[in-house]
């Protein structure tokens, strides 16, 4: 086996996924993400974005490819060693936000860290500050069914960010959230990445969102996508040619 090289934190090479219905996932991907970077992964719904996410972060195990995070082989690890990797180094916001509801806002952004070892009032501590962050502080003391789902995304995204990780996925992040709430939260988001040295891998199909990051990934069936050529209007033969490379 090659290792990847030693700035980048995530490696994947030939990554081949098919869904337990036998649909594919991806077709060969394979990307390398630098330390401390903020990579959007593009395309439109279905192109594969979620599957490679899933795979980087070893939610999925990898059967076909490999990938690596800091020199370390994630591909051969079990499911026991992939969970202490997602729970001490990674994070992760889905598209709708994962709370526990008899937790309270602030031992809901608690949690993980508590969950790590971390002393109760410390936690609490750094799940308050990034609630602040994100203007949801005053909800600390709700239940998450008394929360707006904006309100509540919020919360999942002060929960990633109050552990520190080293690398956080971001599955469409805003997804939840009204257009002029989204250029807050991704503008904190991105922010407190770079200030804390954090590589973010982000998945979208929003170009604006994807405009934050410092580089592009676009995904379309599964593969990268290098170059697409749209078609002339004025094409006679209406012929789109679409450049794909692996």
């Amino acid at each position: 086996m090659e290792a990847p090289p030693d700035n980048d934190v995530l490696w994947a090479r030939s990554l081949h996924f098919r869904h337990p219905d036998g649909s594919p996932g991806l077709a060969g991907v394979s990307l390398g993400v630098r330390d401390g970077e903020i990579l959007a992964v593009s395309g439109p719904r279905g192109s594969g974005k979620t599957t490679l996410l899933r795979c980087l972060s070893g939610l999925v195990p990898v059967r076909h490819g490999e990938v690596w995070f800091n020199s370390s082989p994630v591909h051969t690890l079990g499911p026991m060693a992939r969970e202490r990797l997602r729970r001490n180094r990674f994070a992760w916001i889905d598209p709708a936000p994962m709370l526990v509801p008899e937790l309270n806002v602030w031992e809901n952004a608690a949690l993980p860290l508590m969950l790590r070892g971390t002393g109760r009032r410390r936690a609490k501590a750094a799940a308050l500050e990034w609630l602040e962050r994100l203007d949801v502080g005053d909800t600390s003391r709700k239940r998450p069914h008394e929360l707006q789902q904006a309100e509540r995304q919020r919360v999942s995204i002060a929960r990633a960010l109050a552990t520190g990780p080293t690398v956080l996925f971001a599955d469409e992040p805003t997804a939840p959230l009204h257009r002029a709430d989204r250029a807050h939260v991704l503008r904190t988001l991105t922010t407190a990445a770079r200030s804390h040295g954090i590589t973010v891998l982000l998945a979208t199909h929003d170009p604006d969102t994807a405009a934050l990051a410092d580089r592009t990934v676009p995904l379309l069936d599964g593969r990268r996508v290098h170059t697409v050529h749209l078609p002339d209007p004025q094409d006679n033969e209406g012929r789109a040619a679409c450049s794909l490379s692996v």
